[in-house]
């Protein structure tokens, strides 16, 4: 494991994941079933890339870890379209690198430059893909490509995937068209695993031998560091212990604008490991002594404990919060999101947040068709959350992501069989719920949150929550798991 070369007090790797060395590794009884990987970080403080479409540009988080991710890979020796028109292999692309990804203007879909943020890789079963024009790529079942129909993985069965016929989307001047050209001819296996390299971009795509290929979610804290992406990015959680320190360092100076930071963007900064190690504290601390203003989306109750420290620093500076809750259904919560604190504890979180002066909004996500979408379900939920104090609800549909797709799948299979064709009909074989659905919901939504007093706009804090993504191949939302 790369992780023992990583020891405090040896050479480290350079660059690697910004840190200075591990602590130490422990996997306390506590916690059946995940390790902690204590490290030193030399840099806590994220600016988010420029083309990002999120309403906030830095972000602070402590731990790494603890939700779903997907690697999705390319052969080293696949020319990467670069920002200056040049090309590169995959394999000597380098983290800061400026290449081409797109960018939706409209109804177009366009080139614009972006920034490599991660690179690493990893070896799996690999698979020749052959296109009319003769262009080969070899890539991982898992990797997919923008066609016709949307996003297509190169293998699969219960996931889009990729058919001869099927044709893909590449450049034609500075916009992004389908082209017969690009034409799938076969997809063969090659019977073997290959090194296969993979990137992290700002806009979630590049170009990659003539055509617009999807880039890896995962973040590279996992894979680079020989942890499997799927399993171990649950159970393999990196800490970073010195986080409040760094962070009070890197806040004083002098370039350090006071931007808004946001937290919750990537992982919960109250999972559970944070009642074992109490990083948020001196984080909090650290942002109100610099006089940065600061928000939380969380749906861990862990918070609770630093509801006099958030109090305290909304008297300094502006301090956003929101709480994450998607139904009432105690026995359909424990089934959909097993280990998260029940609705009835964060709808108290959100009254101890309220109770304590605080600004409070919800995010009501993800919203389940046939499940939770009924006016006899909403209601009750928003009359609770206003009761509870929340200045706001903001309402997302589910988000059937490859990943989350998959699983909930086989959970509506095996739980209500009888909306598996609903399902098929309203997300068809796409990540987000098909346009006419979205506007029956928000119709339906939107005379409840007015009756409830929900409706309300606060841009103060600019959370997270208020982001609601319309455009599905660069949008996210919370996933179920």
């Amino acid at each position: 494991m790369r992780w023992e070369n990583q020891r405090a007090g040896r050479d480290p790797q350079p660059a690697l994941l910004g840190l200075d060395g591990l602590v130490r590794t422990v996997a306390p009884p506590e916690f059946q079933g995940v390790t902690f990987h204590e490290v030193r970080a030399r840099s806590v403080l994220n600016k988010v890339p420029g083309e990002s479409m999120v309403p906030f540009g830095w972000t602070v988080n402590p731990y790494r870890g603890c939700s779903h991710a997907c690697t999705y890979c390319l052969a080293g020796d696949t020319p990467i379209r670069m920002a200056d028109g040049s090309a590169k292999p995959m394999a000597d692309l380098r983290v800061g690198d400026r290449i081409l990804g797109t960018a939706l203007h409209g109804t177009a879909r366009r080139l614009v430059p972006t920034t490599v943020l991660a690179h690493w890789t990893t070896v799996k079963p690999a698979h020749r893909l052959t296109l009319r024009n003769g262009t080969t790529l070899v890539a991982s079942g898992d990797h997919r490509f923008l066609t016709e129909k949307g996003w297509q993985h190169v293998t699969g069965d219960d996931r889009p995937h990729l058919s001869p016929g099927d044709t893909l989307l590449g450049p034609a001047g500075d916009l992004v068209e389908p082209d017969a050209a690009l034409d799938v001819v076969a997809i063969e296996p090659l019977g073997r695993d290959e090194t296969l390299f993979d990137i992290t971009t700002g806009t979630g795509d590049f170009i990659a031998a003539g055509v617009v290929s999807h880039n890896c979610f995962a973040r590279n804290t996992h894979t680079y560091l020989d942890f499997d992406a799927g399993r171990d990015f649950d159970t393999q959680v990196v800490v970073k212990v010195n986080a409040p320190e760094v962070l009070a360092a890197q806040l004083r100076r002098p370039s350090w604008q006071r931007e808004h930071v946001a937290m919750g963007t990537n992982t919960d900064p109250y999972q559970r490991a944070e009642g074992r190690y109490r990083l948020m504290p001196g984080i909090i601390r650290a942002l109100t002594g610099s006089g940065t203003p600061f928000s939380i989306l969380t749906k861990g109750t862990v918070l609770t404990r630093d509801l006099p420290l958030l109090t305290a620093a909304s008297r300094e500076v502006d301090v956003g919060m929101a709480v994450s809750i998607a139904l009432l259904d105690r026995d359909l919560q424990r089934s959909l999101e097993p280990g998260t604190p029940s609705p009835r504890a964060r709808l108290d979180l959100v009254r101890r947040i309220t109770d304590a002066g605080l600004p409070c909004q919800v995010l009501v996500a993800p919203v389940l068709p046939g499940l939770t979408d009924s006016e006899e379900a909403l209601d009750p939920l928003f009359a609770e959350i206003a009761a509870a104090g929340a200045t706001r609800a903001t309402v997302l549909a589910l988000h059937l992501r490859p990943g989350a797709r998959e699983w909930f799948a086989r959970w509506l299979g095996a739980h209500r069989p009888d909306l598996v064709e609903r399902y098929r009909e309203i997300y068809g074989r796409g990540s987000y719920a098909m346009p006419a659905y979205r506007r029956a919901l928000s119709a339906r939504v939107a005379p409840l949150l007015r009756r409830h007093g929900l409706n309300r706009r606060d841009e103060s804090h600019r959370l997270p929550a208020q982001r609601e993504p319309e455009r599905p191949e660069r949008g996210e939302q919370l996933s179920l798991l």
